[in-house]
């Protein structure tokens, strides 16, 4: 009894992790530059748990162009980023 239970809770993980179900990890930053011609920001952040990286200042692709609007230079913001297609990306802005 108690393997299908651990084989049922495992298939759970599994399926909240293939539908993203899972909060991402919002991360503070100030953005320091917004290059809209070249879809991308530069941010001053803290460090990024979900990537293993120090806090820095870095350049990153946005996910849309949407995005590149709400972004102001000395603005405070939390973001989400992760690697899309090898690249750091900021997927997510509050």
């Amino acid at each position: 009894m108690r393997s299908v239970f651990t084989l049922a809770a495992t298939a759970m993980v599994v399926i909240a992790l293939a539908s993203g179900a899972f909060a991402a990890e919002f991360t503070k930053g100030t953005v320091k530059k917004v290059d809209a011609k070249a879809k991308k920001v530069t941010l001053i952040h803290e460090e990024l748990k979900s990537l293993e990286m120090p806090a820095m200042t870095m350049v990153f692709r946005v996910k849309d162009d949407a995005m590149l609007e709400k972004l102001k230079e000395g603005a405070s913001i939390e973001f989400v980023a992760e690697r899309v297609e090898g690249k750091l990306t900021v997927t997510e802005i509050k």
